[in-house]
């Protein structure tokens, strides 16, 4: 077959257009068919016609998990990792819309290990001279930026690694440079180096502790065998009508299927029903 002859998706059927295919081991995908696979699966041109139709088949059974999960707890800030510690689910989205967004649902058996990654990136600071040119300063100084990275890692037929930022944008740490003082001679001097510990700057301390947070909510589902309860840690339902009225307090969002008890969503923020 030519360069330019058409082609048609082996999923399908359809015709790809020109900068449409997406080329497997043994055939074509068109990117609408491409689009339903797992965001996190990275193996595509290696994959066969026949491995792709199954793991469309598995993304259409995971869709009814998702219409069925239910918010227990959430961590993150705009790509979230949700709980659904009923059914012992766990899933990382951006969704709101659970069922429609088909986000991949995991069971917490499938955590194989949870780590956080942080990226650091350093940038020479620079001063303009007298003639107007950027020369560093002595000693040289530096500013530091860093990204945070939560990688789970599961037992799972098409991928087998869930990487995602924790921050959507750098953080930024510029070390506190020491005074210059005079010397009894006259000559300047500097009273002590500069100190570079990122624990000095809030972002980062927020986001580590937040991949840290996560890590150890997932190694403790991991742990627990049986459904956790629901119930506020550090109350106590000590009798048959303070569980009823529990459990009338307690409503799930038509919008994003998380349980709540206030008047909103503390997922999405909309209202009670």
């Amino acid at each position: 077959m030519g360069l330019f002859d058409k082609k048609y998706c082996d999923i399908c059927g359809e015709k790809i257009g020109l900068l449409g295919n997406r080329k497997l081991e043994d055939g074509n995908l068109c990117k609408d068919c491409a689009k339903k696979l797992s965001p996190w699966f990275s193996d595509r041109r290696r994959s066969t016609v026949e491995d792709i139709k199954g793991q469309l088949a598995y993304r259409e059974e995971n869709r009814e998990k998702a219409a069925q999960f239910r918010i227990t707890r959430s961590f993150g800030e705009e790509r979230k990792v949700l709980l659904d510690e009923e059914h012992r689910w766990f899933t990382v989205t951006r969704a709101r819309d659970l069922a429609e967004a088909n986000p991949d649902i995991l069971d917490f058996d499938a955590i194989t290990g949870c780590r956080l990654d942080i990226d650091e990136n350093r940038t020479e600071l620079t001063r303009e001279d007298a003639d107007g040119k950027d020369v560093s300063y002595v000693p040289p100084r530096y500013e530091y930026s860093y990204d945070f990275f939560l990688i789970i890692t599961v037992r799972h037929p098409y991928f087998d690694e869930m990487r995602f930022p924790l921050n959507s944008s750098s953080v930024y740490y510029k070390p506190q440079h020491a005074p210059m003082s005079r010397s009894p001679m006259g000559h300047p001097q500097r009273l002590g180096a500069g100190r570079v510990d990122p624990e000095d700057c809030a972002e980062y301390r927020k986001y580590r502790q937040m991949g840290e947070e996560i890590c150890q909510r997932l190694d403790e589902a991991c742990r627990q065998k049986q459904p956790i309860s629901t119930v506020p840690e550090g109350e106590t339902v000590t009798n048959e009508a303070e569980q009823v009225t529990s459990a009338a307090e307690r409503w799930t969002c038509p919008a994003c299927g998380g349980a709540n008890t206030g008047r909103f969503c503390e997922y999405c923020g909309s209202p009670r029903p």
